[in-house]
This record gives structure tokens, C-alpha cells and sequence, in this order.
């Protein structure tokens, strides 16, 4: 079942490292598992409709043929039970049976009405909104996927469908011998008088299931084995805007930018896992992220931190696993856009260069970065302050000072902040965040923004990096066909977007 290999995430991080080599849209590709993951699932809920209905028009066919008395030839096979003979084709034996008794009595009724529910629940439960604001409902109905990958291998064993064997099939062909069987004389002796053979069609689900089930248990089996190595706790910092950084330590952990990987909080949850990206460099010799509270989980995460100050809760660690991000430095320009939290993997970017210049590193084959931060309030800009001012000043000591380019925009505020800014208009440092960039008010104009970039680059491959929703991404997609040069030989916009 293909549905089940866009979710192998360790699958998707071990292809991703072959493929380095590979062609850039070759490896894109993989950045759109969760959407393959989505046309699969609704086209599998689309077919289970189609199969459904035709199995309900069927046992209404089969109904029907039962209580017939013409002499049709339904009404004539219906009625080889009466025989005696396990060779039946019509399931449904008497005239009070109803289609409402078939589907919850028989084997493939019951199981089909099981794993039709499952898929309902799975399916609706994905939606955007429920997954945004009650990812526990998303978390946990999703798992009813166990469910109905054992529906599915059974759903077939019983043999209600069937068909005329073989051997029968060479003596009585349906073409050649339907008017004898429905005019048969009791001392016929041609061969088409003789009464057909059926027999059950085996159950074959279970063949194309059984590989991406034994992956994914696979899979599972390799998160429980990392979720149970201990992770310590090295540092925990309480940032504005209700946003808890933790730093942790674990043994044989390896990361790349961009990376993120899955949480559990056993005081909280033994069953949830959450999402989130790593927030720090690959140089470094712990690993970080950076959590807002946004729902139940994160809430409950950081009221624990916060009120177990001398005993730090036990935190389970499964990762980490790639991103597009990661292939942020194979483009020779990068645009990097986050918009709120979503600037933790561009954080991670920015550190490792930090150290790539502090290592005075010559294979790096990025040449300019444009850092693009949107965020509702002030106080998200303290997150990551201190770094950006320690990459302004290295870069400067550096020579490189035109290396990065960040702009800061501020979507919300009230008059005392705009106030402000107009009082300390000509200071040398933004009054906002203290930085030597002035923060801007409003949303970027993506067209001048992207129109600047190609004109200071015009032979150049560009990576532009999101980290954010979902009406931003197809903004800056729809500046990237703007923008890109239909001439190979000039600048050409590639849209990255990050998946969870």
C-alpha cells in the first residue's frame, strides 16, 4: 500500500542522503511525501466509495434473484443451494435475508463497515483546522490505521464473492450453455446440462499489503529503539511570547540544518509525539528546539518545566529526520523566509555559518543569504536576537558583511511602539530589536523583494526556503514562476517548503 511508505520517515532520511548526488527535482521530490500521502488517502477513501456502493447493488441484485420465480437464469443459479452443494454463487439463501443482515453478520460485511468508519475517522480528522487546534484528535484517530489494516487482510477470507471454476467453466460456459440451464429437461444428456461449479475467489489482499506493513513495523521498531536511549536535559530557557528553548544532550545524536525530530513527554503523554525543528548547529555539541505554546500539549510541556524547576521531567527524543532545508547550502543564493516560530530551522542555518566562518570554512558554496523574519509581536524578535548580532559582528570581522542580508517585519503593533520608532528614527540601531537593521512595519512585497533578487543575481540558481503557512507558501510559489528566467542560463527560483 502506498500510503503507508511517505510516512517510513527514515525511509525518506536514508533516500535523501543517497540521492545527494541526484538532480535537484529528483531529490524535491521527496519534500512532498505528506502530500503524496494525501492524494493516496483520498483517493483511497473515493474507491472505498466505489466499492461500497457496488457491493450494495450487488447484494440488491443477489436479493432480487432469490425471490425471482421466472425461470431467469439469476433465479435458476440462486437456487443451487437448495441442492445441497457448497458450490452456491448466490450468498444470500432464503427470502427474509436483507442487505442490512449480510453486512453485519457476514465476515466481509462486518469488517467492511469497521474499516469503512476507521477510514471516515482518519480522513475527516485530518483536516487543517482539527490538526491545527486538536492534534490529539488527529493523533490519535489516526492510529486506528492498525485497525483497518487488519479489516483489510481479513475482509476477504470468507469467500463471499465467487466465481465458476475452471473445470466448470470448460464444460459449462456461460455463453454456450445459459439456454440449456434455463430450459433443461430432466433427461438431458448434453454436457451444458449439467449444473455449473463455483467456488470462492481467495482472498489476495493481504499481498500487497504485507510489504509496506512489515517496513513500517520496521520503522516503529527502530523509533521505539532510539525513543528509548536517555536524553539529558542540559538547559532550560523561558523566552517572551510563552516560548520554552530546551537544550539536550544524547548519545550518538547527528544532525544537519534544518532537521527536526519527534518529542514525547511520558509525564504528559506516553502516546504523543510532536514535530518540531532543531534550532541548532550541527558544530555544536548539544542539540536544541524551541517551543510555543500553541494547544493542550505544548501548554501542559511548559507549565511542567516551569513548575518542576529542581526535578527536569524525562523527555523521549526519536531523530532526527530530514528536511528540504537541509539542502540549503547547495544553492549558491538562498532565500530564507520564516514567519514566526517557523524560523527555528533558518536559526539552525544561521549558526552553522556562523561557525563556518568562525572555522574559516573553503568549501562553503554558498555565496549571499537573504533571512526574510515575519513575526505579530516584538517580543518574538528576542528568540534569536543575540545571534543575528553575533553574525552581524563576525561577518563584518570577517570582510563578508555583505554575506547575509536580513529584514525584520513586525505584522502587529499599536501606537506606543510606531511612537517610538519615530522618536529614535535617527539612531544607528533599531530601537525594536537593537539590531543594526530597522525593523519593517507590514508584510514584505514579495514581487519587489524577489525583483531585487534577481536583478543583484541574474545568473544565478536561487533556494527559497519557507517555514510558515500555507497562503505564504503560495505567494512566494507564485513569485518563483514570476520571476524565474525561462533562458537555463539565467536566474532560476527553486520553492522549498518544510513538511511535518
Amino acid at each position: 500500500m502506498l500510503i503507508l511508505l511517505p510516512v517510513c520517515r527514515n525511509l525518506l532520511s536514508f533516500l535523501r542522503g543517497t540521492c545527494s548526488c541526484c538532480r535537484r527535482t529528483l531529490r524535491k521530490q521527496l519534500d512532498h511525501n505528506l502530500t503524496f500521502h494525501k492524494l493516496v488517502a483520498y483517493t483511497l477513501a473515493l474507491l472505498t466509495a466505489v466499492h461500497t456502493i457496488a457491493h450494495l447493488f450487488n447484494l440488491e441484485r443477489y436479493n432480487h434473484s432469490q425471490q425471482a420465480t421466472d425461470g431467469s437464469l439469476p433465479a435458476v443459479l440462486s437456487k443451487l443451494h437448495l441442492q445441497g452443494s457448497n458450490k452456491w454463487l448466490n450468498p444470500i439463501h432464503s427470502n427474509q435475508t436483507t442487505v442490512e443482515y449480510v453486512a453485519f453478520t457476514t465476515i466481509p460485511g462486518l469488517t467492511g463497515v469497521i474499516i469503512t468508519l476507521a477510514l471516515i475517522l482518519m480522513v475527516t480528522s485530518s483536516t487543517e483546522f482539527i490538526r491545527r487546534n486538536y492534534f490529539e484528535v488527529f493523533w490519535y484517530t489516526h492510529h486506528l490505521f492498525l485497525i483497518y489494516f487488519a479489516g483489510l487482510v481479513i475482509h476477504g477470507i470468507a469467500g463471499l464473492v465467487r466465481g465458476q471454476t475452471e473445470e466448470s467453466m470448460e464444460e459449462v460456459h456461460p455463453y454456450r450453455c445459459a439456454h440449456y440451464l434455463t430450459h433443461k429437461d430432466e433427461d438431458c444428456s448434453h454436457h451444458c446440462c449439467q449444473d455449473p461449479e463455483f467456488g470462492s475467489i481467495p482472498a489476495e489482499s493481504w499481498k500487497w499489503v504485507l510489504a509496506p506493513v512489515l517496513l513500517y513495523v520496521f520503522e516503529r521498531i527502530l523509533r521505539v529503539w532510539r525513543a528509548q536511549q536517555k536524553v539529558v536535559v542540559t538547559k532550560v530557557v523561558m523566552h517572551p511570547a510563552r516560548v520554552l528553548e530546551l537544550q539536550m544532550q544524547k548519545k550518538g545524536f547527528r544532525m544537519e540544518v534544518g532537521q527536526y525530530i519527534f518529542v514525547n513527554c511520558p509525564a504528559i503523554s506516553m502516546l504523543e509525539w510532536h514535530p518540531f525543528t532543531l534550532t541548532s548547529a550541527p558544530e555544536e555539541d548539544f542539540f536544541s528546539i524551541h517551543i510555543r505554546a500553541a494547544g493542550d500539549w505544548t501548554e501542559h510541556l511548559i507549565d511542567t518545566f516551569q513548575q518542576q524547576k529542581n526535578e527536569v521531567p524525562r523527555i523521549e527524543v526519536d531523530g532526527p529526520f530530514g528536511t528540504a532545508s537541509e539542502d540549503v547550502f547547495q544553492y549558491e543564493v538562498a532565500m530564507l523566509v520564516g514567519a514566526g516560530i517557523g524560523v527555528t530551522p533558518f536559526a539552525s542555518i544561521l549558526k552553522s555559518i556562523w561557525y563556518k566562518f568562525q572555522q574559516a570554512d573553503r568549501t562553503l558554496k554558498t555565496k549571499k543569504i537573504y533571512f526574510y523574519w515575519l513575526c505579530r509581536d516584538t517580543g518574538a524578535f528576542t528568540w534569536f536576537n543575540d545571534l543575528l548580532a553575533s553574525l552581524e559582528q563576525k561577518m563584518a570581522e570577517s570582510g563578508k558583511a555583505d554575506f547575509l542580508t536580513y529584514r525584520l517585519f513586525l505584522t502587529g503593533w499599536d501606537t506606543s511602539i510606531v511612537n517610538n520608532v519615530a522618536l529614535h528614527f535617527d539612531t544607528t540601531t533599531d530601537t525594536v530589536t537593537g539590531l543594526r537593521h530597522k525593523t519593517i512595519f507590514g508584510r514584505p512585497m514579495w514581487n519587489s523583494e524577489f525583483a531585487a533578487v534577481a536583478t543583484a543575481h541574474p545568473r544565478s540558481v536561487v533556494g527559497v526556503f519557507l517555514c510558515g503557512p500555507s497562503a505564504l507558501a503560495k505567494s512566494l510559489q507564485k513569485s518563483c514562476h514570476q520571476h524565474s528566467s525561462l533562458d537555463p542560463r539565467k536566474v532560476k527560483f527553486y520553492f522549498n517548503k518544510e513538511n511535518f
